[in-house]
């Protein structure tokens, strides 16, 4: 399993799949792991301006705060298994038990930055 270090900037590939956000990660056994219930709306939001980004887009994201992070995400609570974050303009999003591939526990804020993916 793949866990975040305090300093530790983690990167995956969403792209659209069946009418979806999805990610791979094969280091962290996830196939076409889906976005959803907010997540998938506030990385439409995010994606604005991305040439092609349903062909995949990289996600940079972070317990802690980065050059160029976009957006910074505040914990709100725990629901089956997953974790909801709010962003005040970009609306409130769960983050399902995956997130637990990459970070020990539900992080108190997550940084993140979408830009187009080297091709």
């Amino acid at each position: 399993m793949l866990r975040d270090a305090m300093n530790c900037m983690l990167a995956i590939h969403p792209y659209r799949h069946e009418g979806m956000w999805v990610f791979d990660d094969e280091r962290a056994g996830l196939v076409q792991e889906p976005f959803v219930s907010g997540a998938d709306v506030i990385l439409d939001k995010m994606v604005v301006g991305i040439p092609d980004a349903e062909l995949g887009f990289t996600l940079v994201f972070s317990a802690n705060p980065f050059p160029g992070f976009q957006a910074e995400f505040a914990w709100v609570r725990e629901e089956h298994g997953g974790n909801w974050y709010r962003h005040e303009q970009l609306g409130e999003g769960w983050l399902c038990p995956a997130l637990f591939r990459y970070f020990d526990s539900a992080p108190a804020r997550i940084y993140a930055q979408c830009k187009p993916r080297g091709r």
